[in-house]
C-alpha cells in the first residue's frame, strides 16, 4: 500500500511545512491591501491632509465610540479591527485589518479620510462623509483606527 504525501515541500517534516505556509499566509500584507486607493492626480495633495485632533485618550475613545456605534465600522471590520484578516487564507478585497502594521505605515491620515469621503473603488467600502459621519467624527474614528496598529 502506498502513502500519499501531503507535504508539498518534499522531505521537510509536515509540521515545518505548515509553519512555513502559515507565515506565508499571515506574515505579510496582501499586495492588494497596499495598492493606492486615491487617484494618482489627487494623491500628493491628499497626503498633506493632517488630522487636526491629537491622539489623546479622550479623542481616541470618542473615535472608538463612533467606530462601534454611529459609523457601524464593526459590521465589517469587527470590534477588534481585524476585518476578516484573522481568517487564514482569505485574500483580496476584504474589510481592512486595521491592526496590520505594514498597512498602517503605508497609509497617511489624509488617504484614510479621502477613502471615508469617497469610498474605495473595487471594494465594498462606501463613502461615509457626509452621509453617515461629519468630517470631525471621521478624524476621531481615524485616531482610533491608528491606535489599533500600535
Amino acid at each position: 500500500m502506498s502513502r500519499v504525501s501531503l507535504n508539498p515541500l518534499g522531505l521537510i517534516p509536515l509540521s515545518i511545512t505548515l509553519c512555513i505556509l502559515w507565515v506565508g499566509i499571515s506574515g505579510a500584507s496582501d499586495p492588494e491591501v497596499l495598492k493606492p486607493r486615491v487617484p494618482a492626480d489627487q494623491i500628493e495633495d491628499v497626503k498633506t491632509w493632517e488630522n487636526p485632533y491629537s491622539a489623546t485618550k479622550g479623542n481616541i475613545e470618542k473615535g472608538e465610540s463612533i467606530f462601534r456605534g454611529k459609523a457601524f465600522c464593526v459590521t465589517c471590520h469587527g470590534k477588534d479591527g481585524k476585518g476578516l484578516g484573522h481568517i487564514p487564507g482569505l485574500r483580496g478585497k476584504l474589510p481592512r485589518d486595521f491592526t496590520d502594521k505594514s498597512w498602517q505605515a503605508k497609509r497617511t491620515d489624509g488617504e484614510l479620510l479621502w477613502i471615508l469621503k469617497n469610498g474605495s473603488s473595487g471594494t465594498a467600502m462606501a463613502s461615509f462623509i457626509p452621509r453617515v459621519l461629519t468630517e470631525e467624527e471621521a478624524w476621531h474614528v481615524l485616531l482610533f483606527v491608528r491606535s489599533l496598529g500600535k
